[in-house]
């Protein structure tokens, strides 16, 4: 199998990916099969979004703290590992964010793309959905919509909703919320295009934030799923990411 090897700069890591050359060798880009990520979730993430565009499924090891969209790491057996691993099929949220300057950046999110407020000051934002306005106005610290992959990290600390992988649905969660007081969010088909208008924009200064690209004193925000962008990450079968999703839904 032609493997491709990246590892995070943590010693431990890069280490790691040293000793998997020598065993299984190294293959340039365009001729993989298969990417092998070595680091925590948050290098796993950057990999998702650096080769998105190479269409190969990407097997991640964990060589950080967490590891939830990770494998165990073991150096033996890697090859029947990789054989017998199930893919899971992934799509982005996609971010276009129109500043109050009308600058307009574009952005993919894996995990959710939240708003923020910047000051002291709480945030207004209406919110729309299909070109609905469903929240006249959210007073709050801020807002996020996540996809299942990324219901249980941000969105969960905001007591958002965990969703399984394969239930076609986004998290709408407010952060922080004080009016409405009883609105906990929504969830919402993934078909959905969500708009959020920032109230009082110079006032109560919002920033966007798409994993790790930040837009700030956005005006607007427009978010829809890229269904045309499909991630595929390959998992042992044993520690598949459908079932830690909903593994994570009992953790007490």
């Amino acid at each position: 199998m032609n493997i491709y090897f990246t590892a995070s700069d943590m010693a431990d890591a890069q280490a790691a990916r040293d000793r998997l050359v020598k065993l299984y060798g190294h293959y340039p880009l365009e001729k993989a099969e298969i990417i092998v990520a070595l680091g925590g979730d948050g290098f796993m993430l950057e990999t998702m979004h650096a080769f998105m565009g190479f269409n190969l499924p990407i097997y991640g090891m964990n060589k950080g703290t967490v590891g939830f969209l990770l494998n165990a790491y073991n150096e033996e057996g890697l090859v029947e590992r990789l054989d017998a691993g199930q893919i899971t099929e992934l799509h982005p949220l996609g971010m276009t964010a129109i500043g109050m300057n009308g600058e307009q950046v574009e952005a993919l999110a894996i995990n959710e793309v939240s708003l923020l407020r910047e000051s002291r000051q709480t945030a207004k934002i209406q919110i729309t959905i299909d070109g609905h306005v469903k929240v006249e106005e959210l007073t709050c610290d801020g807002v996020l919509v996540a996809t299942p992959a990324g219901s249980t990290a941000y969105n969960y600390s905001a007591h958002g909703p965990i969703l399984p992988v394969n239930a076609g649905v986004l998290a709408l969660t407010p952060i922080s919320a004080f009016r409405p007081r009883r609105w906990r969010g929504a969830i919402l088909p993934r078909e959905a295009k969500i708009e959020f208008k920032v109230l009082e924009a110079v006032k109560r200064p919002v920033s966007a934030v798409a994993d790790a690209i930040e837009v700030r004193d956005v005006d607007r925000v427009i978010i829809h799923e890229k269904r045309e962008i499909t991630i595929r990450l390959l998992f042992d079968p044993e520690h598949n990411l459908e079932k830690r999703i909903l593994d994570e839904q009992f953790m007490l």
